[in-house]
């Protein structure tokens, strides 16, 4: 009988790596290129894991959406000369030796779930550190911003998995997870509050070493 497959689905902002001072100088230039005032950096972390259009949206509920495609035309624009100016963004301390720990457990596959764009996460899985790892890689391009389950329901279905964990830093990939019927994990190193997190996901790690751990027990839960 074949094993069934369990997918480990991972954010990447926040969760795999630490991405906030390239994003927050994007969202700064893009805000000053038209003139808007640029929310708090608070503000701002709390909408990463969301697409663009969705983000834009809760930082600037009175604009019209000409304001916001020219907003996210912006942060395109500038997040690709920042990207080729900065040093790339860190990895976090453990993630790959997780990830090399993980791969190396029978039935076990990898994803990834992200509000990033295609060229987004292209340009960061070019780390030969990342690079190779997952099965099934999810984007913004293609489905409707989180916390909609769409993501994690075409990761579920492309492995072929029955059963899954999503393992992200914010409310938006627990809330997803949890609508696809996954198990979720939270990451208390990234940019949501853990009062914010803690409310929608069924376990807190507070490091890499202890994620495989958790994963083992939450999927025995019923």
């Amino acid at each position: 009988m074949t094993e069934e497959l369990t997918l480990i689905l991972f954010d990447v902002d926040g969760t795999l790596i630490d991405s906030q001072d390239q994003i927050l100088r994007g969202m700064r230039t893009a805000f000053s290129k038209n003139n808007i005032s640029a929310p708090s950096q608070n503000k701002i972390l709390a909408t990463v894991g969301l697409s663009l259009s969705e983000a834009f949206s809760q930082l600037c509920p009175d604009l019209d959406t000409k304001n916001h495609k020219s907003l996210i035309a912006s942060y395109k624009n500038s997040f690709s000369s920042i990207r080729s100016n900065m040093v790339a963004s860190p990895i976090y301390p453990g993630a790959v030796s997780c990830l090399n720990k993980l791969r190396d457990i029978d039935g076990y596959v990898l994803g990834i779930a992200t509000g990033k764009s295609r060229r987004g996460l292209d340009y960061v899985l070019q780390n030969p550190a990342l690079s190779g790892r997952f099965l099934t890689e999810q984007v913004s391009d293609n489905h409707p911003s989180k916390p909609h389950p769409s993501m994690a329901l075409k990761a579920m279905s492309d492995v072929g998995a029955g059963r899954g964990v999503m393992i992200g830093d914010t409310s938006f990939d627990m809330e997803m997870g949890r609508a696809a019927g996954l198990k979720t994990i939270g990451v208390s190193w990234g940019y949501h509050t853990m009062a914010t997190l803690g409310q929608h996901a069924d376990r807190i790690v507070n490091n890499f070493d202890e994620i495989i751990t958790e994963i083992s027990q939450v999927l025995d839960e019923v």
